[in-house]
């Protein structure tokens, strides 16, 4: 057995982790660690739904624990700081921050506005296993992309590599995401009598620079948020490659993603939706082709919580280990109760 600890496990993030981990048949949760004002309570007071699932003690947020695998479900300036001396201790890292993701100091500085090391980067695997042909079994640290990236690079990254699209122009990429997506905190913009369907950060979310680096594409990037819990759509415009039809799209998906355990290409006609991919670690892609505009409209939908975070890790970790990529996540659908 594996020995794991979930850091950040407080969050939303987090307790989707913990639920997953604790059903794994190849690991040991053996510590959970949180912020200060949760350190020495049970997980379970802080996440009812876990009472009789994992009801350890939390423990303080550290880079010394005796385990072989760490989860950070942390803040990106935390993740920047616990790394290191993580790496230094022999213990192996996922990462669902964004300190880790891009592959040079410049990007890391442009996009999140801190330094990280430059060696780290240049090891670091990027942890989307569907479009980042990667050596999973030998990484030390894994960053895991972002959710809105996932949901988007998973059609976009077949297209482009198909060469279905032309790039000349760029992609507009329109998402709508669940409130959970923004995190535990309370704010005025999420909370029950606030929440509305509304854009925010229009051209300057951080996720399209990490979508331009996953598909090659230019990106013009629209987050949206939603009101409801969990799960995102994005919605992809991009301009369709010459002498390119609707057959070719679809095949460029389907051949893509043949073998993926996690990606279904739904039947010619059905289109992605959240209540498809609730609780689950599936990615559901589809597209259309207007031949006559020369255009292609492609769709990516996930679970923010799961696929676009905490199932991805856990997936990312099973490669890292040797495992089947489903081992602990296929089981781990039946979370009700869970946010």
């Amino acid at each position: 057995m594996t020995r794991v600890a979930v850091m950040g496990a407080g969050g939303y993030t987090g307790g989707e982790l913990v639920r997953l981990l604790v059903s794994h048949p190849e690991v040991e949760l053996v510590s959970v660690h949180g912020s200060d004002e949760s350190v020495g309570s049970c997980l379970s007071d802080r996440a009812p739904e876990l009472r009789g699932v994992c009801d350890l003690t939390i423990e303080a947020t550290c880079a010394e624990v005796d385990v072989e695998v760490v989860f950070l479900a942390t803040p990106h300036e935390v993740s920047a700081q616990l790394v290191p001396g993580l790496l230094a201790s022999g213990v192996r890292v996922v990462d669902l921050s964004g300190a880790f993701r891009f592959g040079s100091v410049e990007q890391v500085r442009s996009v999140y506005g801190f330094d990280v090391s430059g060696e780290l980067l240049a090891e670091r695997v990027y942890g989307s296993p569907e479009v980042v042909d990667a050596d999973f079994g030998s990484a030390r640290l894994v960053s895991c992309a972002g959710c809105y990236v996932t949901a988007a690079s998973v059609p976009l990254a077949a297209a482009v590599g198909a060469g279905v699209v032309d790039l000349s122009e760029p992609v507009l990429v329109d998402a709508i995401s669940g409130v959970s997506g923004a995190g535990r905190s309370a704010s005025a913009a999420t909370s029950f009598c606030e929440v509305s369907a509304r854009a925010y950060k229009v051209w300057s979310h951080r996720h399209g620079a990490e979508m331009e680096m996953a598909t090659g594409a230019t990106v013009l990037f629209r987050p949206m948020l939603g009101p409801w819990q969990r799960g995102i759509v994005a919605t992809i415009h991009a301009k369709l490659a010459a002498g390119v039809s609707a057959g070719d799209v679809r095949t460029a998906l389907v051949d893509a993603y043949a073998d993926e355990a996690f990606v279904r290409v739904l039947p010619e006609g059905e289109w992605p939706s959240v209540g498809a991919v609730e609780r689950t670690n599936f990615v559901d892609v589809a597209g259309a082709v207007d031949e006559r505009l020369g255009r292609v409209v492609l769709f990516g939908a996930l679970d923010n919580l799961v696929k676009g975070a905490s199932g991805q890790a856990v997936q990312c970790m099973n490669l890292m280990l040797g495992l089947d990529a489903r081992v602990g996540i296929m089981a781990g659908f039946c979370g009700e109760g869970v946010l």
